[in-house]
């Protein structure tokens, strides 16, 4: 039995939902991680190796888990949050867990990339530490932060696939169920087209917004 385009439209349809709503909440709690973990860093506008301390190992670990045993692992806790382990959105707790501490390091590492010159001549003109982070700090970064939730969007794509071996739904759980366990050649070659598609057509126009902002 092949899969029908409206199979196929709709394993678009919850691999889209299952990427946007995670990247929203990843984004959410992933880009003020990212900021926190430099700000706060030794010799930094807001020192405090407290946080700093806490902060980094324990965006650490969740980085060093692989999703498909992150997904197990969190199971009581996604089923505490949406009431069920099973389904497309009950895939999205784990993959924003996943996601954002990724993002995070993503954020962390284009703001390191900032001149200290720039930092210095804004404490200089009496820049508060909040005004150096929004008004220096990241307008600085913006097309590189923009490349980096580009770089995590394809990153959601691949755990969305995951997720679909465990009954989360998408383009995964179609290649499972239609291509690998029913031995259907066409229904994988065709997933990983469709894959392919999405990736490419998110990381155009990821690099065309990167450059907008650049030449602004």
């Amino acid at each position: 039995m092949e899969v029908s385009l409206d199979q196929v439209l709709q394993a678009v349809y919850q691999t889209l939902y299952m990427v946007g709503i995670s990247l929203i909440f990843a984004t959410i709690i992933g880009l003020p991680l990212g900021v926190l973990l430099v700000v706060t860093r030794k010799g930094h506008i807001l020192e405090n190796q407290a946080i700093f301390s806490v902060l980094n190992p324990i965006i650490n670990v969740f980085r060093s888990v692989p999703f498909i045993i992150l997904l197990v692992a969190i199971i009581p806790f996604t089923r505490l949050i949406v009431g069920t382990s099973i389904g497309t959105t009950a895939a999205i707790v784990p993959l924003v867990i996943y996601t954002g501490p990724y993002i995070a390091r993503l954020v962390e590492n284009s703001l390191l990339e900032v001149n200290a010159g720039i930092i210095e001549a804004a404490e200089a003109m009496g820049a508060t530490p909040l005004q150096i982070i929004f008004r220096f700090l990241i307008p600085e970064t913006l097309g590189s932060i923009v490349l980096s939730i580009t770089t995590a969007t394809i990153g959601l794509i691949g755990a969305t696939a995951m997720a679909g071996a465990v009954g989360g739904g998408g383009i995964g759980d179609l290649a499972i169920t239609y291509g690998y366990q029913r031995f259907s050649t066409i229904t994988i070659v065709a997933t990983v087209i469709v894959l392919v598609i999405l990736v490419q057509g998110i990381q155009s126009q990821g690099n065309r917004l990167a450059r907008k902002i650049r030449r602004k």
